[in-house]
């Protein structure tokens, strides 16, 4: 498992706000949310604590009253030009898991970036969703809109240069919802990250590998861990028995090979083992309408030696290399 992407690669090229300090001297304070470095809730390399991956956040929706995890540069000074990531975990997992599965926090002070990290599946009167661990329009997308407006009204949004949804899995897939559907993201994305979730152009079955469906593990959706039971204990190197995304149980999916109207940047990533036996596509359908040139006969390899922060850890009565291997 990937440690993180490389985010030379993503990042190429008053009212709501306490204070924010023009030096790096003293940490500034986003909606409430101190801020630290290296962030708050961060796994160690290894043996990460089941309850850490558990903890729901360090900020509040004081609209719902439910929690999110808010990263952003200590020194962050006022007016100053950021990046806003909207980070989505898979379908059955948690906020603190994909923020170590896609560990963009280690890289906010020097990236300058202002990531959103929220939970899926609780409504606002605190009972769980029909199918907890799942983006549903019903239940989260009110709660996503309202922590993306207030953060923006802290920091500002003219300051905000760029604005990209990141997304494993059904979190892809629910990103590319709200590219698709939802103006409040059409009029904002100026990029998307989809880890194991939404090719654009490519329908889900071309390109990944399939998944045998069972019971008791990683077959279709993995159990999800209600709110008030979500404190797993850590499970081998570098893991956690927090669960991992999968097929959602409920919620709603767009075909990602439908393309989109809006040009924005979009990177996809996947395992080794989860291509089908076509392998790597050749082609780009999301580059071709952009006017790309084509791929470099010799594409530039990122290698990255790290083991990851996070894995399932949970028994699979089915194990399948698709849902990857321990760090």
């Amino acid at each position: 498992m990937k440690r993180h992407l490389s985010l030379a690669a993503i990042l190429a090229g008053g009212a709501l706000l306490a204070s924010l300090q023009a030096t790096s001297a003293i940490p500034a304070t986003l909606l409430g949310v101190p801020c630290s470095s290296p962030p708050p809730l961060h796994c160690p390399d290894e043996e990460c604590p089941g309850a850490l991956i558990a903890n729901s956040g360090n900020a509040v929706d004081p609209d719902t009253g439910r929690s999110f995890l808010l990263d952003y540069p200590c020194n962050l000074k006022r007016n100053e030009k950021v990046t806003l990531v909207l980070n989505l975990h898979g379908g059955g997992s948690l906020g603190n898991w994909q923020r170590h599965y896609f560990p963009i926090m280690d890289f906010k002070d020097k990236y300058r970036l202002v990531i959103i990290t929220p939970d899926a599946g609780v409504t606002a009167d605190g009972r769980s969703d029909p199918n907890p661990g799942t983006w549903s329009p019903t239940v989260d997308d009110a709660h996503i809109r309202s922590i993306v407006e207030q953060v923006e009204g802290a920091i500002g949004s003219k300051n905000i240069k760029a604005f990209w949804l990141a997304g494993h899995s059904f979190g892809g897939q629910t990103s590319n919802r709200f590219i698709m559907s939802d103006p409040f993201f059409t009029q904002r994305v100026d990029g998307w990250v989809s880890l194991s979730g939404g090719r654009l152009g490519s329908k889900r079955e071309d390109v990944r590998a399939s998944i045998p469906r069972g019971s008791g593990g990683p077959g279709g959706a993995p159990p999800a861990t209600p709110p008030a039971q979500r404190t797993a204990p850590a499970g081998g190197r570098s893991g956690s028995a927090a669960p991992v995304a999968g097929a959602p149980g409920g919620g709603a999916i767009i075909d990602a090979a439908t393309l989109p109207e809006k040009p924005f940047s979009f990177i996809y990533a996947a395992g080794d083992d989860e291509w089908t036996e076509a392998g790597v596509p050749k082609e780009s359908k999301w580059a071709q309408k952009l006017g790309c040139g084509p791929q470099p006969a010799r594409p530039r390899e990122i290698r990255d030696t790290k083991p990851g922060y996070v894995y399932d850890a949970r028994a699979q009565a089915n194990p399948n290399k698709v849902w990857g291997f321990k760090p």
